[in-house]
């Protein structure tokens, strides 16, 4: 009896000394990634239109000749920037849609009730935003080689400002559906904060451009760094290095990440 109680709580993946729940954690990876693959005309083809609208509004806006920015075409400029602020505006999207619409349905007990850890439970959701914002990425990366020529100047700099995004906006995503009570403050967040910041941190221009204090203000924002970083993978030009940018974004990543694993593990505003 005691070994069959021993192997059933093995089954059910039971904790024991710091031991991972990893058939809950993975199941919550799977929930979270089915959950966008269901409508994958939303969530994969919309923002492949969308980046297709803006590159054409521009190369229709810019004229046959085009313009050239820091010694690239205008379009090889926004092309990383376009494929970045989809990818953040994604990786946000899963993770905040998921948690505040179970809390307004009331079934996020669904989610808190089984063994998982905090650790756990965000690196489940988290997983579906990275499979997500990769997906996106690659649709995109692939438009972008067939439509405009634009290469991959340094893959492995793309690869990991694009894992950064997903897991900052990820991780933000939690925060504010934590934070969030209903949809409309839900709503208001996406509008008024994560959609100007996408599109006010470089992505349609160089930063170098902007007057002072805006271009000072600008090497604050995580976010520039996020897309300057994608451009130099992509384009292989960039107006910070992109250390820096690394040396930015890593540390924010890491601080958003733990307040979501904080307040998952105390169950902070976690009730519908």
């Amino acid at each position: 009896m005691a070994d069959h109680m021993t192997n059933a709580a093995k089954t059910l993946g039971v904790r024991r000394f710091g031991r991972v729940n990893w058939l809950g954690m993975r199941t919550l990876a799977r929930r979270e990634i089915m959950r966008f693959m269901a409508v994958w005309q939303q969530t994969v083809f919309a923002p492949l239109m969308t980046a297709g609208l803006f590159v054409t509004v521009f190369a229709l806006a810019m004229g046959r000749e085009g313009q050239v920015v820091m010694g690239v075409p205008y379009l090889a400029f926004i092309g990383p920037g376009i494929l970045m602020m989809t990818v953040i505006q994604n990786a946000f999207a899963n993770t905040s849609s998921s948690i505040i619409s179970a809390k307004m349905q009331g079934n996020i007990v669904d989610t808190l009730m089984p063994p998982l850890s905090a650790g756990e439970l965000l690196t489940g959701y988290l997983a579906g935003a990275v499979a997500r914002a990769g997906l996106v990425a690659v649709v995109i990366a692939t438009g972008m080689a067939l439509v405009i020529g634009q290469g991959v100047a340094h893959p492995l700099w793309a690869i990991t400002f694009i894992l950064l995004g997903a897991l900052l906006m990820g991780g933000l995503g939690i925060l504010a559906a934590i934070m969030a009570q209903k949809f409309d403050q839900m709503a208001a967040i996406n509008n008024f904060v994560v959609t100007p910041l996408s599109f006010l941190s470089g992505t349609f221009y160089s930063v170098e451009q902007l007057p002072e204090p805006f271009r000072t203000l600008s090497h604050w924002n995580p976010i520039f760094y996020l897309i300057d970083g994608a451009r130099y993978g992509f384009a292989g030009v960039s107006d910070a290095p992109p250390m820096l940018g690394l040396m930015v974004c890593v540390p924010v990543v890491a601080l958003v990440l733990f307040t979501g694993w904080r307040w998952l593990k105390t169950g902070y505003r976690m009730k519908p």
